[in-house]
């Protein structure tokens, strides 16, 4: 009898197969997992902007614009682009565009986050109550 080295096909195969299956499981967990700590990460990003807002209201007698907001932050909130904050894969908008008479009395920040690839839209709103809302899905 031979003395044979190595393995046989049908156990590479079986490695493959066994390691196929474990991936197959554990992608859609990773994704959703990541999912979840953007998600996180924006609602402690709204709530940041909620109490800078509030600081900012307390010392210009009105809420802040979002490059107003982020520059009281130190541009710790994301990147200004237009009249919206890019943080992530989150856009953070202020519907329409306030005026100071507008911003006297409220604001609503809305973070959207539109994947493509993805195919779910998650959207979020914070107003002056500093209450959080869930819009989409």
């Amino acid at each position: 009898m031979k003395n044979e080295r190595g393995f046989s096909l049908i156990e590479l195969l079986l490695v493959v197969v066994v390691i196929g299956i474990i991936a197959t499981l554990a992608v859609p967990a990773l994704q959703k997992a990541t999912r979840a700590a953007e998600n996180g990460n924006t609602f402690a990003t709204m709530r940041t902007m909620s109490s800078t807002q509030m600081s900012f209201m307390s010392q210009n007698g009105r809420f802040a614009r979002l490059a107003e907001l982020n520059s009281a932050s130190s541009n710790a909130l994301g990147t200004v682009s237009g009249l919206q904050l890019v943080r992530g894969k989150f856009v953070f908008e202020m519907p329409g565009t306030p005026t100071d008479t507008d911003l006297r009395g409220r604001y609503t920040i809305t973070a959207t986050r539109n994947v493509a690839t993805e195919g779910v839209v998650y959207k979020y709103e914070i107003d002056q109550s500093g209450e959080l809302r869930q819009i989409l899905p």
